[in-house]
């Protein structure tokens, strides 16, 4: 994670906040309140602004079907000077201890392009999508180098690995080794098991190429 997190307050300036995310070049800053996090502030809340002439136009009879409060709501967004009238409230947020995983399902499952990382209710970093993909750059650079493998050894494993997959039927499949190449043999219902299947054995440790020889059953025709 980022520990060094740029932050501004409730009563900071809109025209403010959107020259700090221009100028550190960032997508979003947390609003932090005596030392807590309130909410945060992205360039989606800014997008819709009076200023900009980017505000909302409705047809006069949508804003009849869209009611007064929500009218509200969107001009208050769209005018206000404080960072408190547009910033996002219900904050997805995580612990330090928190699973890189984890992060990754929080970042997919709300659709959001960062987490803030809070210990006893205050920020003490964030971690962004750009963060964990240079993670994956990085990865290869950190990882150990392959040891040679026994080909009975890795037969195993390799079975072993594609058994435990719930979408892997194993009597459907058969695997040999030969000096570390793995050909896969069998029969699967889609294209995309084939490709699984591949994939799977690919990222193994000691493998050093597959002959994909698997065929996708053909779909039946309707008569």
């Amino acid at each position: 994670m980022v520990t060094d997190v740029i932050t501004v307050k409730p009563d900071s300036n809109v025209q403010d906040v959107a020259e700090l995310l221009l100028t550190n070049r960032i997508s979003a800053v947390p609003v932090v309140d005596d030392g807590k996090l309130v909410g945060m502030v992205s360039e989606g809340d800014l997008l819709r602004r009076s200023e900009a002439d980017t505000e909302h136009e409705r047809a006069w009879w949508l804003k009849l079907l869209m009611g007064r409060e929500i009218l509200a709501a969107e001009y208050l967004k769209e005018n206000s000077r404080k960072v408190a009238d547009i910033m996002t409230r219900q904050v997805v947020s995580a612990e330090p201890d928190t699973p890189v995983a984890d992060i990754a399902t929080l970042l997919e499952r709300h659709r959001i392009k960062r987490v803030p990382i809070v210990r006893s209710g205050k920020v003490a970093g964030i971690v962004s999508r750009a963060n964990l993909i240079q993670a994956l750059a990085t990865f290869r650079k950190k990882a150990p180098l392959p040891q040679r493998i026994a080909d009975a050894e890795l037969r195993e494993k390799v079975v072993s690995r594609l058994a435990s997959e719930p979408w892997v039927r194993p009597s459907l499949v058969n695997v040999t080794v030969t000096d570390g190449t793995v050909d896969l043999w069998g029969i699967v219902d889609s294209s995309v098991e084939k490709q699984a299947l591949r994939v799977a054995v690919e990222i193994m440790p000691g493998v050093k190429a597959v002959n994909d020889n698997v065929l996708v059953r053909p779909v039946a025709s309707g008569t």
